[in-house]
């Protein structure tokens, strides 16, 4: 069988298990999570290697693929400028793509069908609605806008139902019901990304749905990100963990030094080397920057130490971690700034630098030539 290949993208609305399913698939934490909505910023590709497997009696078999899994920031009506950067991230994505995963959290609770109501009815029951009436009703426009994107999409779209150990069986079939009268789907798949659940069958289907075509990515590689955007990643994680509702979304990171060692050798008295990184993190006021300081620095230091520890098992070395905090006001409203925390924009910078450091070295080297001659 020739190999496949192609790009997924992965969407969805916010703490659906993106993110989840994106690490749960390459058996490595390469995207953050957390419980809190809008922890992923922008697209995170991973690179899934699948070996073939051949027909038997009981098997259909599966051709050698590799899959380009695309995760996404959760589909949003957009209010910052932040949010605006978050969703070109996702339109950017279902570009480039040759399939498209629709994951559902499948405990969200489905909207209740509207009665006939008089108007008198209807008036006395928006003056009654209740917390879950409203929540339903905002789920409900959550949905609404993230199928707008799906219905424009002429590629196959696999409805990706997640959260099944949460849910009985019994309980799926009004989902599949509800969710396939809105859009004609090529396959419904429930998993538990969560329990690694059905995540076989889905990559079964989806590899079937691949065009036959070159690798492109070397096996060997995981991921496109550069390792000092993951480094940033787990520092800003451990921000949206361990500090309170004011701060997470108000929190980026920027990494300011990244110096690796010239040898990944262990030192002569058995040592790994040392990774150095400063790290800064911007958030939009001082009361949030006393926060992640915390009483004495024991916020930062609490940041730091356990960011720490994922930074070292990720690099394979020893690091040694910096962090600083800084106040940029209302900068989720600000343009430039968003655009600057764009890790592609990031090393465009970082080789330009470096572009003219190679350009200024060599100046000097001739001039001490001309001077020795």
């Amino acid at each position: 069988m020739a190999l496949r290949s192609g790009f997924i993208s992965i969407v969805g609305r916010p703490n659906a298990g993106k993110s989840t399913l994106l690490n749960a698939l390459l058996g490595q934490k390469l995207a953050i999570v957390t419980h809190k909505p809008q922890t992923t910023r922008t697209r995170i590709q991973g690179v899934l290697e699948l070996p073939v497997r051949k027909k038997t009696k009981t098997d259909t078999g599966r051709p050698a693929s590799q899959i380009v899994l695309v995760d996404t920031p959760g589909v949003h009506k957009p209010e910052t400028q932040l949010d605006k950067r978050m969703m070109q991230e996702v339109h950017d994505a279902l570009e480039s793509r040759d399939v498209v995963w629709f994951i559902v959290d499948v405990t969200h609770r489905l909207p209740e069908p509207k009665k006939a109501q008089t108007s008198e009815e209807f008036a006395e029951a928006r003056k009654v609605r209740t917390l879950g009436q409203h929540r339903r009703a905002m789920s409900k426009a959550e949905d609404d806008f993230a199928l707008q994107l799906v219905n424009k999409l002429d590629c196959p779209v696999i409805l990706v139902l997640n959260k099944i150990d949460a849910l009985p069986k019994s309980a799926l079939l009004p989902l599949i019901a509800h969710w396939t009268s809105l859009h004609t789907f090529a396959d419904v798949i429930p998993i538990s990304a969560k329990k690694s659940e059905g995540l076989e069958l889905l990559l079964d289907k989806s590899a079937a749905l691949l065009p036959e075509g070159q690798r492109y990515f070397p096996k060997s590689q995981l991921t496109d990100q550069p390792e000092r955007f993951l480094v940033a990643e787990l520092i800003r994680e451990k921000i949206l963990l361990l500090t309170g509702e004011e701060v997470p979304y108000a929190a980026a990171v920027v990494i300011e030094r990244y110096e690796e060692p010239a040898s990944l050798k262990k030192t002569k008295d058995g040592k790994l080397p040392v990774t150095k990184i400063a790290a800064a993190i911007f958030v939009e006021r001082n009361g949030q920057k006393a926060i992640i300081i915390g009483n004495q620095g024991s916020m930062l230091k609490k940041i730091g130490s356990t960011a720490r520890k994922e930074i070292e098992a990720l690099l394979g070395t020893r690091v040694f971690l910096e962090l600083f905090v800084k106040v940029q006001e209302e900068w989720r409203a600000s343009r430039g700034f968003v655009e600057d925390l764009d890790w592609r924009r990031q090393l465009e910078q970082i080789a330009e630098l470096q572009h003219r450091n190679n350009k200024l070295a060599e100046s000097r080297n001739r001039e001490v030539e001309s001077e020795d001659e």
